[in-house]
C-alpha cells in the first residue's frame, strides 16, 4: 500500500520534458493516463498518433489497431512538432 502512495504522490508533481524522456514506458504510460491532457489525434499510415499534453509539453502516442499496441511514445516542446497537427483544427467556430 505504501508503493502506491508513493506513485500517486510522485504522479502529482510536475515533470520536465527532460525527466519524461528517461522514464520506462511503464512509467511514462501511467502519467499519461492520470496527468496527460487529450488534445486530438491523426492518422499516420496505419498508426493513430493520439497527442497529449502535460506540464510543459506535448506527448505523441502511435498506436498501431492492428497490433493492438502502442508502438512509441515521443514528447516534444517545440511549437514545430504541432504542424502535424494544423489540418484537424477548425476555425471556423470562431468566426463570429
Amino acid at each position: 500500500m505504501a508503493c502506491f502512495f508513493a506513485l500517486f504522490r510522485k504522479l502529482l508533481f510536475m515533470y520536465t520534458l527532460q525527466d519524461f524522456r528517461v522514464m520506462p514506458f511503464e512509467k511514462k504510460c501511467d502519467l499519461i493516463t492520470f496527468r496527460g491532457n487529450y488534445l486530438t489525434q491523426r492518422m499516420l499510415g496505419d498508426c493513430k498518433v493520439f497527442l497529449y499534453y502535460a506540464s510543459d509539453f506535448y506527448i505523441e502516442v502511435f498506436y498501431s489497431p492492428k497490433y493492438q499496441k502502442v508502438l512509441m511514445i515521443n514528447a516534444f516542446d517545440k511549437p514545430v512538432g504541432l504542424d502535424p497537427y494544423l489540418d484537424n483544427i477548425s476555425l471556423e467556430d470562431l468566426v463570429f
